[in-house]
């Protein structure tokens, strides 16, 4: 039955090389049977630039995408928090589509939001800061402007920051918003919502005005790859074993 996958943050990166093998399993083994590939966000552990896009590890995942794309499988991809400096050059290496934050589809006849997920964390004011800090065009265009090595010392040095303050925030401030989930489904006429970024996988209801509706939270990849597939009947999850050879 013809159907959609949706993934995100994988975190690939060179020094995680059971995620690599295991996204590699997944875009030649099952991707290939979707009609569409959604990744929403943090494909990979950060991105500093599409001028990086010739590293060897940078081009082995756009080259297994690029390959899955030229097999019939569309290949749409968003921003996350970590992967937020992705351009045209990035899409273009994977023959894949950027998408705006968030978008409506219609996916088999179900109006569904894609976000990453983390414009829906407003209880961290922290993190919400620097957020509209990085997204800013002006901010972009002046990082961009530094050389290669320059930005990936800051990203590393933004990174340990994040993962200090994480260790000092309560496990429900860095999770959605109900408040903010309820705006977003009222702002898009009751939608369906699949986002990733908290890395709690679960499948919620809303009740809003009358309406119900869907929020599916995708996966991270740390422990255990997965995929939310999706038909015109049914949406469920698959998940991939950490054995694979």
């Amino acid at each position: 039955m013809p159907h959609s996958l949706f993934i995100s943050d994988l975190h690939l990166c060179a020094s995680s090389p059971n995620t690599t093998r295991l996204f590699h399993h997944f875009i030649k083994r099952i991707a290939p049977t979707a009609e569409a590939l959604y990744i929403l966000g943090d494909l990979f552990e950060y991105w500093a630039g599409d001028d990086d896009l010739n590293s060897p590890f940078h081009l082995e995942i756009t080259s297994a995408l690029r390959t899955l794309s030229l097999q019939g499988t569309a290949i749409f991809i968003m921003h996350g928090n970590r992967d937020f400096l992705m351009n045209k050059q990035l899409a273009e290496a994977c023959n894949a589509t950027l998408l705006a934050d968030p978008i409506i589809i219609d996916l088999y006849g179900t109006p569904t939001l894609l976000t990453h997920g983390d414009a829906l964390c407003t209880d961290d004011s922290a993190y919400q800061a620097f957020r509209k800090q990085v997204r800013n065009e002006t901010w972009q265009q002046q990082f961009i402007s530094l050389p290669l090595a320059h930005r990936k010392a800051q990203i590393e040095q933004m990174r340990v920051k994040s993962e200090s303050e994480k260790q000092l925030k309560s496990m429900s401030i860095m999770d959605v918003n109900l408040q903010a989930v309820n705006g977003l489904l009222q702002e898009y006429s009751y939608p369906r919502i699949i986002h990733g970024h908290t890395h709690r996988p679960a499948h919620h209801l809303h009740h809003v005005e009358g309406h119900t509706c869907d929020r599916w939270v995708l996966g991270d990849w740390d422990k255990v790859a997965n995929a939310l597939h999706c038909d015109a009947h049914r949406t469920t999850w698959e998940t991939f074993p950490d054995d694979i050879q």
